[in-house]
């Protein structure tokens, strides 16, 4: 598996690598070193010579005289600074996913919903160079933007992750026998409509966890998982992240936070045969009426339906030619399956 860089902080930086420069305000610019090149800023100029060759965590001065550290990129700048095609799983969901997932190294992992490559990237650390990420797509062209962000990040494409244009509950069962998949994460508008191909392709004590944006999906799916006795009880669950203003003794929330992006639902598969466990409920007074029942369930699930952005028309297009752009590499758009292909986007 190709390495990224930027998990190396002992290794100098060089031509091609992705920095970020950070002034005394806390305002940052991300940029990629090359030789002779200049940083601009409307205080002053930085010579991409005066970085290459040297290491991280250090101060440079432009012309005007304003420092700048100087790093590689983290994982959360990069995800929330890179090219999309659609909304990314942000890092507080993408940590959540790794570890209530129990994503663990040298795991057989499908995802299916691209996007724009975020949560592949961390699941692709997680599992290690002998685990495999698995991806599958239904628009090429995002398939295109998450492999040229993920060759990116990685230096390279890496070895072990593949991705197959196509709806998952046809391709699934095709790539993968009963049984032989460790953990599925689903980050797709309708992820119910897969639970028969999952249920088969997960071994047992396998993890299923769906990403999903509104309370009707999680509702769905949650009642979905249920209805076919494969599954443990789901658990579900949001994250919200509020930081703090720390100034001797002026300490107080932040004003801003980052509040709902999505619903977890988290369940386990259970040994073939095996019906789970009842969860006892409280009694309800009446069930609910048949026109509430439809009104909650019928309507098609689409993006604008549940507010996700996408990138569409010129928009689309440029974030395509952007992503891997850095790699200075010429790919070719993913066809039905590019697991073979080790071309780097």
């Amino acid at each position: 598996m190709t390495e990224a860089s930027h998990t190396e902080p002992h290794r100098a930086l060089k031509t091609g690598d992705k920095i970020q420069l950070t002034d005394p305000k806390g305002r940052m610019h991300t940029i990629v070193l090359a030789p002779g090149e200049l940083f601009h800023t409307h205080k002053g100029l930085i010579e991409h010579d005066d970085i290459i060759g040297r290491t991280e965590g250090i101060i440079v001065s432009n012309t005007g005289g304003i420092d700048f550290q100087v790093f590689r990129p983290r994982y959360e700048d990069f995800v929330l600074s890179m090219p999309r095609g659609a909304a990314v799983v942000y890092p507080k969901d993408s940590g959540l996913i790794v570890t209530l997932g129990d994503i663990f190294p040298g795991a057989v992992v499908v995802e299916a919903g691209v996007g724009s490559g975020a949560l592949s990237m961390a699941l692709l650390r997680a599992v290690g160079p002998t685990g495999v990420v698995h991806s599958f797509e239904l628009r090429e062209e995002f398939a295109t933007i998450a492999a040229g962000n993920i060759a990116d990040f990685f230096d390279g494409r890496p070895d072990n992750w593949s991705i197959t244009v196509g709806d998952l509950s046809e391709e699934l069962p095709l790539a993968y026998g009963d049984g032989t998949v460790d953990r599925v994460v689903l980050d797709m508008l309708t992820p119910w409509n897969t639970l028969d191909a999952v249920s088969s392709a997960l071994a047992p004590g396998g993890v299923v966890i769906a990403y999903v944006a509104t309370v009707p999906q999680l509702s769905r799916f949650v009642e979905a998982l249920r209805a076919t006795e494969c599954f443990s009880e789901p658990q579900s669950m949001e994250a919200m992240v509020r930081g703090w203003h720390v100034d001797g003794l002026a300490v107080r929330p932040d004003h801003r936070m980052v509040a709902h992006t999505g619903f977890l639902v988290i369940a386990r598969r259970m040994a073939p045969g095996v019906l789970p466990l009842e969860k006892k409920k409280r009694p309800q007074g009446s069930a609910a009426a048949r026109e509430d029942v439809d009104a909650w369930t019928k309507p098609e699930v689409t993006e604008a339906a549940v507010g996700a952005r996408v990138a569409q028309g010129k928009k689309l297009r440029r974030v395509m030619r952007e992503a891997g752009k850095r790699l200075d590499r010429e790919v070719p758009t993913t066809g039905s399956n590019t697991q073979e292909s080790k071309e780097d986007q």
